[in-house]
């Protein structure tokens, strides 16, 4: 678990992440003709109207969180179910955007300034959140935006019945988290921390 200091570095990061994944959902609802979120006032910058007091209190401490799901009305959508899936992969895709840019500004940096100090620090914490948030959401455990994506994939039948499991997503969720902790074989260490080896690798190039 992460000391007090890392938790207030790491705080500007977490909201931006947490911001412009929501944001990236509503906006990518609203091109494919559902405006439900700009009526609800989440089309919006502002990061205190997408926290979601247990995913972010999640991420702060267990590094895996998620934000409060932007509203979606899929009677809105020419094409309800691929929509659906288009819209929930907006969110990741922003992450995996944002981690790019911070990336290529980190591997800039680094060739002049090979040292570390505290504006870097905050740099690799938005390098790496956005890389933990996107891969967290695309793991298929309702309501994560994994579970829309693999829900477009399944035929009707399956997919009705996985829709089901989203009443018990929260739990499923939380029961994953404190479970790995307490073994020691996390989401982190299993998915997430090789997805930001690899980003490292390649955008950074360390």
């Amino acid at each position: 678990m992460p000391d007090i200091q890392s938790i207030i570095l790491s705080a500007p990061a977490i909201l931006f992440c947490l911001t412009i994944h929501e944001y990236a959902h509503g906006l990518a609802a609203l091109r494919l003709g559902d405006p439900t979120a700009k009526y609800a006032g989440r089309l919006t910058l502002n990061p205190f109207k997408h926290l979601d007091p247990i995913g972010t209190i999640s991420l702060f401490l267990f590094r895996m969180g998620w934000a409060k799901p932007v509203p979606i009305n899929p009677m809105y959508f020419r094409n309800p179910k691929r929509d659906i899936m288009l819209s929930a992969l907006a969110g990741p895709a922003a992450n995996f955007l944002a981690a790019i840019v911070f990336g290529l500004i980190l591997r800039i940096i680094y060739q002049f300034y090979p040292v570390n100090n505290f504006f870097i620090t905050i740099l690799v914490m938005f390098f790496y959140f956005n890389i933990i948030l996107g891969t967290f959401n695309l793991l298929p455990i309702p309501p994560l935006d994994g579970s829309k994506i693999l829900y477009y994939l399944l035929p009707d039948t399956m997919a009705r019945q996985y829709a089901q499991l989203e009443r018990y997503g929260l739990f499923i969720l939380l029961g994953i988290i404190v479970l790995g902790n307490l073994s020691g074989v996390s989401i982190f260490s299993l998915v997430i921390y090789p997805v930001i080896r690899l980003f490292s690798a390649v955008i950074i190039g360390t």
